[in-house]
């Protein structure tokens, strides 16, 4: 679980995030969803630990990120896995390469032993074994995507980070994604987080939502919840276009 507590942040004088507090629970997919200058990316950062924030607490299961000792901070990242964006895999290595790589870089286990992880990390992501020896470039976007899941969990992490998991992939792509971040949270009972503006992702796997709206959490709720709410701002964003409107009529 990590909890967020009073949390503020400000840049040069601009108040990007005020007063925000919320409970991101294990075991569920937990979203951060508002508009584009809302504040929900330097929330995600700040939790991660990118920024750090002018008041209030971080806590990974009771452990405050902000009073961390340096020493401590670098254990903690062992336990966080982070799908970024644009997946961030490396050119230069094959598929089975970027798995293997965090755990190169922080586990203790023999080559052969980070090996059966990895193959064990995109099986887990049903991708085919003759794509292992594969460069990142010789795969499909929705693939690389599955390999920088597989690379997110290869250390078993207790902490998920999602940036717009979907991000350019095509709908039917964007489903099965969402099914992978879903089934892996729940098997390995991870805390995830996601950030996302993809509606489809919201009434999909939305378990636990944030609404930030001008840096304060304007609404917590779950994507049933969603259909029932009286919250300008967050019927504005979520059914902007005419298919939600028809959706979110035919639930009331």
């Amino acid at each position: 679980m990590i909890e967020v507590k009073n949390v503020d942040k400000s840049f040069d004088g601009n108040h990007v995030l005020k007063n925000v507090s919320a409970v991101f629970e294990t075991g569920k997919t937990n979203m951060i969803i508002g508009q584009s200058g809302s504040g929900k990316t330097v929330l995600m950062k700040s939790i991660i630990g990118l920024h750090r924030i002018d008041k209030g607490k971080i806590e990974y299961d009771g452990r405050n990120l902000p009073d961390m000792k340096m020493s401590d901070i670098r254990m903690l990242r062992r336990e966080v896995g982070m799908l970024f964006q644009g997946s961030a895999l490396f050119d230069s290595l094959s598929v089975l390469e970027n798995v293997m790589y965090p755990l190169e870089m922080f586990s203790p286990s023999s080559k052969e032993e980070m090996t059966e992880r990895a193959i064990f990390c995109l099986r887990h992501v049903d991708l085919e074994e003759k794509a292992f020896n594969l460069a990142p470039s010789e795969i499909s976007g929705g693939m690389q995507k599955r390999v920088a899941i597989a690379r997110a969990i290869a250390l078993q992490p207790k902490y998920l980070f999602c940036d717009e998991p979907n991000s350019g992939l095509d709908p039917k792509t964007s489903l099965i994604i969402d099914k992978l971040i879903h089934e892996i949270t729940h098997e390995f009972d991870i805390t995830t987080i996601i950030n996302s503006h993809d509606m489809n992702s919201v009434m999909e796997i939305g378990e636990n939502i944030i609404f930030i709206e001008k840096g304060e959490k304007a609404w917590e709720g779950n994507n049933s919840d969603i259909f029932h709410v009286d919250n300008e701002a967050l019927n504005d964003f979520v059914f902007a276009s005419e298919l939600y409107k028809k959706v979110k009529k035919a639930n009331k």
